[in-house]
C-alpha cells in the first residue's frame, strides 16, 4: 500500500500520460473511421511530396497515440501499395524516436528516482534493462500492446535510445508485414479498419503473436526476477 500511495503521489503526471496513451487511440481510431467514411478519395494518387507528408503525419500521429499502428499498417497498404512499406517502416521509426524524447522530458527520470526508495523493484528494473533488447523486441511484437504506452514505459525505465529504436523496429516488422499484406489484399479498407481480425488466418496470425509475446515476456520477467532475487540473497558462508 505505501509503495501505490507514494507511486501515485509522487508521479501523478507520468500515470496520468500512460493513461491517456491508453484511451487516446480509441478516439483517434474512431475519428479516423469517419474521415474515411466521408473521404475515401483523400489518400489516393498521390504525388511524392503528399507521401512524405503522409507519412510525416502518421508518424506524429502514432508518437502521439492518435492513430494505433495496426490502422496505419492497413490504411498504407491499402492506399499505396508495397512501394509505400519502406516509409511506413520509417514513419514507425520517426514516431518511436518522437515517443522516446516525448517521455524523456515529462518524467525527467521521476519514475527511476522513486524506484531508488525500493530496492528490490529497482533491483529488477536493473535486471530488465541487462535484456533490454528481448524485453523491446517482445513488447513490439504483440498486436493488443499499444505502441504509444510502450513507448513511454520503455523510455522512462532507462532503455537505451539507440538499442529501443532498433529493437521497435525490428519488433514491430511481423505483425506490420500482416497487416500491410491485409491492407494491399483488402476490397473494402473500412470494413477491414473496424475489425482488422476478420477470418480466421487474421485470428491464427494475432493469436499467435499475442502468445508468443505473452510467452517471451514471462520468461523474461522471470529471469530478471530470480537474478535480481540472488543478488539480494546473502552467500551463507
Amino acid at each position: 500500500m505505501r509503495f501505490l500511495r507514494e507511486l501515485f503521489q509522487k508521479n501523478f503526471s507520468t500515470l496520468l500520460t500512460m493513461f491517456l496513451l491508453v484511451a487516446v487511440p480509441l478516439l483517434g481510431s474512431s475519428s479516423l473511421l469517419l474521415l474515411l467514411y466521408k473521404r475515401q478519395e483523400l489518400l489516393q494518387h498521390l504525388s511524392l511530396g503528399q507521401q512524405l507528408l503522409y507519412f510525416v503525419v502518421i508518424a506524429v500521429t502514432m508518437a502521439f497515440a492518435l492513430t494505433p499502428t495496426t490502422f496505419v499498417a492497413i490504411m498504407t497498404g491499402y492506399y499505396l501499395g508495397w512501394t509505400g512499406l519502406p516509409g511506413m517502416v520509417l514513419a514507425y521509426a520517426l514516431a518511436a524516436a518522437i515517443g522516446y524524447e516525448l517521455a524523456q522530458r515529462l518524467d525527467h527520470g521521476k519514475l527511476r528516482h522513486f524506484l531508488q526508495l525500493f530496492p528490490k523493484a529497482e533491483a529488477v528494473l536493473g535486471e530488465l534493462q541487462h535484456q533490454s533488447w528481448q524485453l523491446i523486441l517482445l513488447t513490439r511484437l504483440s498486436p493488443v500492446l499499444p505502441f504509444a504506452l510502450m513507448t513511454f514505459v520503455l523510455a522512462i525505465v532507462g532503455v537505451p535510445r539507440r538499442r529501443f529504436l532498433a529493437a521497435s523496429v525490428l519488433g514491430m516488422l511481423p505483425r506490420s508485414l500482416f497487416f500491410y499484406w491485409l491492407g494491399t489484399q483488402a476490397s473494402d479498407v473500412l470494413a477491414l479498419l473496424r475489425d482488422p481480425d476478420q477470418g480466421s488466418l487474421s485470428k491464427a496470425v494475432l493469436i499467435s503473436l499475442v502468445a508468443a509475446s505473452l510467452f517471451g515476456l514471462f520468461i523474461v520477467f522471470n529471469r530478471a526476477l530470480q537474478k535480481a532475487l540472488r543478488r539480494g540473497t546473502p552467500e551463507n558462508h
